[in-house]
C-alpha cells in the first residue's frame, strides 16, 4: 500500500456524509450488530484486565478515571468508542504497532465506562467533561505534548481536544462522518431516548444486551444526552494535522472527505472493513502509524 500522503489522501468535499433517510436503518442495523459483538466479548476482556495492576487518577471534578500506560517514547492517547473501554484497544493491531514503532501508548476508560466512575448526574458529562478528563490525564502524566487517536465516539472527543488542548501535535478521527457536527443529530437523540427508557423498537435488542452485560445504562444514556457537537466553523479553527479514516463498508466512513475538508489540515483515507472491523485491521494500523510518524 502506498503511503504518499500528498497524493493518496482524498481531500475532496464533493460528497457530504449526511446520510439519506433511506440508509438510516441499514446503518442502524450495522451499528447494533457491532455493539452486540462488543458486548459478547466483554467478559473475556474484563478477565484479562483483572490480572494486571489497576491504576487510577482523580480528574478535574474528582471523578476517578482508570488508565494504562505501556512503552516509552512519544505519547499517543487512544480513545475508545461507545459501550467500550480502554482495554478494547489491546485487541486492535494498532496497539502493538504503536509500541513497536517506539511510542508510549496511553489508554483510559472514559467516564461512565469500564473501571472508571459512572456518575448519574447529567452535569458530570456536560461541558466537554470527557475531553477535560483526557487533558487532566495528560497533565497528571506530565505530558508536555502528545498525539491522540479516537475511533467512533472517541473520534468525536478528539475533535473537542483538538480545539481545547494546544499540547496536541496531531489527531486521528476513525469511523466517524459529519453527523456529529449537528447538535440535534437524530442518531444521538434516538440512542439517548432508548437508553433512558423510551420504547424505541429499533434499539430494543441493544438495550436488552446492555442490561444483560451488566453495564450502567443510566451512565450510557447520559453520555448520549451530553455528547458534544463540533460545528463546521469550529472544525475550521483546528490547526493541527488530522487524519479522518474509515472503512469501505462503514456508513460512518467520511465519504468523499467531507469531514476532513472542514479542517485546514484534514486528510482522508479509506481502508477495508465495516464500522466494527475497520479498527481491527492491519491496514488501519499501518495508515495511522504512518500518519503519526509524519506529523
Amino acid at each position: 500500500m502506498e503511503k504518499d500522503f500528498a497524493s493518496s489522501f482524498n481531500m475532496s468535499a464533493d460528497n457530504c456524509n449526511f446520510y439519506p433517510e433511506l440508509h438510516f436503518m441499514k446503518y442502524l442495523n450495522i451499528l447494533i450488530f457491532t455493539i452486540l459483538i462488543t458486548l459478547t466479548g466483554m467478559g473475556s476482556a474484563a478477565a484479562q484486565a483483572s490480572t494486571e495492576p489497576v491504576t487510577y487518577f482523580r480528574s478535574f471534578d474528582s471523578t476517578r478515571i482508570h488508565y494504562t500506560v505501556a512503552g516509552k517514547g512519544e505519547p499517543v492517547i487512544l480513545l475508545h468508542g461507545f459501550i467500550l473501554n480502554g482495554d478494547s484497544w489491546r485487541k486492535a493491531p494498532l496497539y502493538d504497532s504503536l509500541l513497536k514503532a517506539g511510542y508510549m501508548v496511553v489508554t483510559l476508560d472514559m467516564r461512565g465506562n469500564g473501571l472508571s466512575d459512572k456518575p448519574h448526574d447529567s452535569a458530570a458529562y456536560a461541558n466537554d467533561a470527557e475531553a477535560r478528563d483526557v487533558m487532566a490525564l495528560a497533565t497528571y502524566l506530565n505530558l508536555l505534548s502528545y498525539k491522540v487517536v479516537g475511533y467512533s465516539r472517541g473520534a468525536i472527543i478528539v475533535s473537542r481536544l483538538l480545539l481545547l488542548d494546544d499540547r496536541i501535535k496531531c489527531g486521528v478521527m476513525g469511523g466517524m462522518g459529519t453527523g456529529f457536527t449537528d447538535p440535534q443529530w437524530p442518531r444521538r437523540k434516538m440512542f439517548y431516548r432508548a437508553l433512558a427508557g423510551d420504547n424505541i423498537p429499533e434499539l430494543a435488542t441493544m438495550v436488552k444486551s446492555v442490561q444483560a452485560a451488566g453495564l450502567d445504562q443510566q451512565a450510557l444514556a447520559l453520555m448520549q444526552k451530553e455528547q458534544p457537537a463540533t460545528s463546521p466553523a469550529e472544525l475550521g479553527k483546528i490547526t493541527q494535522a488530522v487524519l479522518v479514516i474509515g472503512g469501505d463498508k462503514d456508513p460512518d466512513n467520511d465519504t468523499g472527505g467531507a469531514l476532513a475538508a472542514m479542517m485546514p489540515v484534514g486528510m482522508h483515507a479509506t481502508v477495508e472493513g465495516d464500522h466494527g472491523s475497520t479498527v481491527r485491521t492491519a491496514h488501519f494500523a499501518s495508515w495511522v502509524v504512518d500518519f503519526l510518524n509524519n506529523h
